[in-house]
Formats: C-alpha cells, sequence, structure tokens
C-alpha cells in the first residue's frame, strides 16, 4: 500500500497546476465530480492509441485484447463492492441510468397497484424522478423517510412506513448535500424483514469509504465512475444474479441477444442482457485504473485524512461572518454545505470563484431537501484526497471578503 503524502497525491493530478482567474486553483467541488489522476488519464490514451477496438466478437488479436481488459474492468468492479461474482456487475453510464434501469426492468413486472416504495429526504433527483416515473405508470405509491434536526435519517419513522405493501427501498448511502452517512446495512435489514428489496445509491460514498454488497445485503447498488477518479459516462450497477435473472433488459440492440428471429428475439445471459449497443471500453478501463489507484491508497487512509479536513472545515467557516453551516450529521464525510446572510449561494460561489476557488452551489439536484432543510439553494464544499487544510482556510479567507462585500 502507498504511504499517504498529499503532495505526493496532488503531483498525480496535473490539473491542479494550472491557475483560475490568475489564482491557483483550489478545487473543492468533489461531491459533484472528483479529479482524475494521470494513471486513469494515460490509461485511457494508451487504449486509443495502441489497443482501440471494440469487444466480445472480435476475431482478432486487438478485439480479443479489448475484450479482455473490458472483462478485467468488471472484475475490479466485482472486487471493489465485494459482490459475489462478475455477472452480477452491468456497466452503465452511471447512477443515473442504473436507476433507471432497475425502475422500468424490476418495476414493469414487480409492483403493482397500491404497492409502495420508500425514498427519503436525503435523496438526489436521480434517485427520486426514475420511481415517480415507474409508480405513476404501476399506480404505486412513494412514501418518504424524513431527515432528524441533525440531517439523518429517522430510522424509527422508517420502520412505521414499512409494511407488507412496501416493495422496494431506494436511499442514497452518503448524502450529496449535508455528508450525512447512512447506516444503510440496518435500514436493508429492516426492509427485508417485511419482504421489500433494497437499493442503494453509492454515487458519494464510493471514494468515501468501503462498499461490501454481501456484508450489507443489498439487493441493487449503483455507483458514478467520475466520483472515483475515473471518467465521466461511465458507472455500474450491482444486482443480485437472482434478481437480475427475473429482469427483462431495459434496451434492446446489438450484444444483448442470444438469438433474432422475426418471430421472436431470446436475450443474452446476464449481464450483457442490460449492455445494448457498443459499450465505454476505453472509459471502462480507465476506470478499472481508478479503482486501483484507490486501492492502492486504501481507504484507512483516505478516511483519515478526509476526516481531517472536515474536522478543520467545521472549526474554522463559522468563523466567517454571517455564514450558517446546515446539518450536523453523527457519521459525516467530507462535505459541508453553507449560507451566507444576504447572499444567495450562487453569488457567494460567484465571488470566490475570483480567488480562484471552485465550489458548488445551488439545490444540488435536490430540491425535496431543501425544502425539508427551509432554504432555497446552499453552498456547498466537498474535500477530496488532493486538498490541503492550507486550501480550507483561502476559502474561509475568500468567504470572509464575500461577507464583506454583500
Amino acid at each position: 500500500m502507498r504511504k499517504f503524502d498529499v503532495a505526493s497525491i496532488r503531483a498525480d493530478f496535473p490539473i491542479l497546476e494550472r491557475q483560475v482567474r490568475g489564482k491557483p486553483l483550489i478545487y473543492l467541488d468533489n461531491g459533484a465530480s472528483t479529479l482524475k489522476p494521470l494513471v486513469v488519464i494515460d490509461r485511457i490514451s494508451k487504449y486509443y492509441r495502441e489497443e482501440s477496438s471494440n469487444v466480445h466478437r472480435g476475431a482478432h488479436f486487438l478485439a480479443e485484447q479489448g475484450t479482455v481488459f473490458f472483462e478485467q474492468a468488471r472484475e475490479s468492479v466485482r472486487r471493489f463492492l465485494n459482490a459475489a461474482q462478475h455477472e452480477e456487475i452491468i456497466f452503465t453510464r452511471g447512477t443515473t441510468e442504473s436507476v433507471n434501469l432497475v425502475a422500468q426492468a424490476w418495476g414493469e413486472v414487480a409492483l403493482q397497484p397500491g404497492d409502495e416504495i420508500i425514498l427519503s429526504e436525503l435523496e438526489h433527483h436521480s434517485n427520486i424522478v426514475p420511481w415517480q416515473i415507474i409508480a405513476a405508470r404501476k399506480k404505486a405509491i412513494i412514501r418518504v423517510i424524513p431527515i432528524d434536526a441533525n440531517g439523518d435519517l429517522d430510522f424509527e419513522a422508517f420502520t412505521k412506513l414499512l409494511s407488507p405493501r412496501t416493495k422496494m427501498m431506494s436511499i442514497t448511502a452518503t448524502s450529496n448535500v449535508l455528508g450525512s452517512i447512512v447506516d444503510v446495512k440496518k435500514f436493508i435489514a429492516a426492509a427485508h424483514a417485511v419482504g421489500a428489496l433494497a437499493f442503494i445509491d453509492a454515487a458519494q460514498a464510493v471514494s468515501n469509504q468501503p462498499i461490501d454488497v454481501k456484508a450489507w445485503d443489498a439487493d441493487f447498488l449503483a455507483f458514478s465512475g467520475h466520483k472515483l477518479f475515473a471518467p465521466y459516462g461511465i458507472g455500474a450497477l450491482y444486482g443480485k444474479m437472482a434478481l437480475l435473472e427475473k429482469m427483462d433488459p431495459y434496451q434492446g440492440g446489438g450484444s444483448m441477444i442470444s438469438e433474432v428471429t422475426w418471430e421472436k428475439t431470446t436475450w443474452a445471459a446476464v449481464p450483457h442482457k442490460f449492455e445494448a449497443g457498443t459499450p465505454s471500453i476505453a472509459d471502462a478501463v480507465g476506470l478499472d485504473m481508478a479503482i486501483r489507484y484507490v486501492e492502492d491508497l486504501g481507504f484507512e487512509q483516505i478516511q483519515a485524512h478526509k476526516h481531517s479536513l472536515l474536522e478543520h472545515a467545521l472549526k474554522v467557516l463559522p468563523e466567517v461572518p454571517g455564514l450558517k453551516i446546515l446539518g450536523s450529521p453523527k457519521k459525516q464525510t467530507s462535505i459541508v454545505s453553507f449560507t451566507m446572510a444576504g447572499a444567495h449561494p450562487s453569488d457567494v460561489g460567484a465571488l470566490i470563484d475570483q480567488q480562484g476557488v471552485a465550489i458548488r452551489a445551488g439545490h444540488h439536484c435536490c430540491q425535496p431537501l431543501m425544502r425539508a432543510l427551509g432554504v432555497p439553494a446552499t453552498a456547498r464544499a466537498s474535500f477530496s484526497i488532493y486538498n490541503t487544510m492550507a486550501e480550507i482556510d483561502v476559502l474561509k479567507t475568500s468567504l470572509i471578503k464575500a461577507a464583506e462585500f454583500f
């Protein structure tokens, strides 16, 4: 395992060498997307320079080689999530497509009028809207787990929502707004106790904590590569094999068939049944490299560094006049959302951008959560492996200047 040294890690990310508006780039928007290390960039480039080919059916060297690399990436995801077998890993464009896939492919068959789907107030729109679409079509009902005063999911309230009508619980493992870390294993067990399935949105969790789908007993889990130092447009869906085998394809086309006739088409085996068309091969190879990069650092070291950054931010940011931090979860990842008196979060973000500080501002695709918090939007700083306490100090100084301006 590599020794965790921030200076060495920063050298892995070439974009950190650039300046923004005449200032050194301070990238604190990791909740939206993480930056890409050179090893990932080089691996993708090598694929296109030396190995480019479509996969699975070619009768030549490059096709065979590309198929090996693509399936190695699937095995890396399996290992990373601790799935039982690599066939349980489906490549998608990311978490959003994965949720849509399950909502449609599972929900179309499994849901009946009056059945219930449980979501939570912490959810990103990508884990709300697909369920609303299928619920409307199947006349199912959506129930919502509230948050408590700290910004944690209210487990007791959740248990009161459960009933024999509950067919699916779909919740995030980590809030992209408050940083709340959910004890998903406990929620999954409660859902299973009434016969419901459990889908876990691990988009924010994937770069912050080890994920074990077997230990959690998750039925489905999804993440996006771009939040794990990997390329955009690639992600993965995990599903228990018994469930995936019962589901019909989400899309039709090449690669997902066994035999096509004018009378009937039969499907390929899982996972290929759900991977219609040419896959994003180079991005899958890049995801493989990103996973290896994270594994080399180790989550124990990653979590320790991020926790130190979070503690420092929670200590110094309240010193900014008029700044209010939202939420105080019992367990929190390195995300801090805040408001500033007399200023819209977007204006705050635009002003500190003049100092080279990149944060996110808006509703973060969590409008129901914003309503629960009683705000239209927040500013959000999110920290990763290459961030430093000195950068957080610059964030504080920039916010003080913004407060004085407003």
